[in-house]
């Protein structure tokens, strides 16, 4: 099957000819990228023997909803290629064609899972909600090229790794560069009224998530020599989480973080040796989810100076609002708590109102810092206060009244 025979679109053009090994496609909303990628992956597979294609959204929801539905209508509108797919399983969400190369569509639970099968060509279909592990798992099981889009709400594992290095080709688009796109939508899209949401939408550009809970944090080169240590921060997790551990430093009243690990498939044993190799001292002040005493006390029998994290009523809150007390500098080897610090936000309910309440995901390193918090960095001026105000509610105005006066 040729080129000519697909109604394409620049965008089509720009990754059917790329050369790069890896071609990220950014762009806003109805640019036509995902379309354009999976014409160009129909053609691959019938121009050359034996492809291996895979196709890879966040879970099988979104991709029936987005890039299997698109296939399903270039196989549907064009006879063409009808004729050169031998069948199409929808069950198994599979495009077999006749001269033995394949398109398959699939999720995968975490990077252990990526571990398995290898291709000659890999889509990653939005992108930002896959992990960076699973992403380094199918990388490097794939012979030929890697493309990937996605809308850019806002930085993540893209931005940190791939774009600006060798051998990769990054593509920037918006609806103006899809003609098949009709005018009511592209009025619609130009004339969306929030600054920050047309740069993403109508214009392919990266910008910030709505509802973020830290935006008190910046980027710094290093740990500065003169800070002081506060403790170390730890997450357990194994099969489907990340193991999470940070370390916090304070100088003139901010907070410096530095990421140690974060790595699926660790045992209590495994920890131990991380913390080791990432040079923490056995005298430092370890302070873990509470919730898993076993852990706690494993690590504890192998030298470390560890205790659990002093959760109570809302604590998950409390510790959010303390760390908003503090600048957060983030060290810029620490990519994947920026990536999360760039995706942590509020709940909402259906009618798109925030809620008081965190969305429990992208948290496996920014929990550890939350326990941190908790034990650590409750403010002395604060607790003197309290210690100080009368019983009544009517003493305690006075008091204030007075401090004020």
């Amino acid at each position: 099957m040729t080129t000519t025979e697909y109604g394409a679109s620049v965008i089509f053009k720009r990754n059917y000819t790329s050369t790069a090994h890896v071609v990220i496609n950014q762009g806003g909303t109805s640019s036509g990228k995902t379309f354009a990628i999976e014409q160009v992956l129909f053609c691959l597979a019938s121009q050359h023997q034996n492809q291996v294609i895979t196709v890879v959204g966040q879970d099988i929801p979104n991709l029936k909803a987005g890039a299997l539905r698109d296939a399903a209508r270039i196989y549907q509108e064009l006879p063409q290629l009808k004729h050169l797919i031998k069948s199409y399983n929808k069950t198994d969400r599979v495009f077999e064609f006749h001269n033995g190369s394949i398109i398959e569509f699939k999720s995968y639970a975490n990077a252990q899972d990526a571990k398995s099968g290898k291709r000659d060509y890999l889509f990653i279909n939005e992108a930002n909600g896959i992990e960076w592990n699973t992403y380094q798992e199918l990388a490097m099981r794939t012979k030929t090229r890697i493309f990937i889009d996605y809308n850019p709400n806002s930085e993540f594992w893209v931005h940190d790794h791939l774009i600006g290095t060798p051998d990769v080709e990054l593509i920037i688009s918006d609806h103006r560069h899809n003609p098949f796109l009709d005018q009511e939508m592209a009025n619609r899209i130009e004339g969306i009224n929030d600054p920050e949401k047309w740069k993403v939408y109508a214009r392919g550009l990266t910008g910030k998530v709505d509802g973020l809970i830290f935006t008190n944090w910046h980027i710094c080169d290093d740990i500065p020599k003169d800070a002081k240590p506060v403790a170390v921060g730890l997450d357990f997790g194994f099969s489907n989480d990340e193991t999470g551990c940070i370390e916090v430093y304070k100088q003139n009243g901010e907070l410096w973080i530095d990421e140690l690990f974060y790595q699926t498939g660790l045992t209590n044993t495994d920890v131990s040796k991380q913390l080791a190799l990432a040079g923490v001292s056995k005298k430092a002040e370890v302070i873990a989810d509470s919730a898993e005493p076993k852990s706690i006390e494993e690590l504890w029998r192998l030298g470390w100076h560890i205790t659990g994290a002093k959760k109570g009523p809302d604590s998950v809150n409390n510790s959010i609002d303390i760390l908003k007390r503090y600048t957060l500098n983030i060290t810029r080897r620490s990519a994947n708590l920026r990536n999360e610090l760039g995706r942590y936000k509020w709940k909402v309910d259906k009618s798109g109102r925030g809620l008081n309440t965190p969305v429990d995901s992208f948290n496996h390193l920014i929990d550890p810092l939350r326990y941190v918090a908790l034990n650590k960095l409750k403010t002395k001026a604060t607790d003197k206060l309290k210690s100080r105000l009368p019983a009544t509610i009517d003493q305690q105005q006075n008091f204030i009244n007075d401090l004020i006066n």
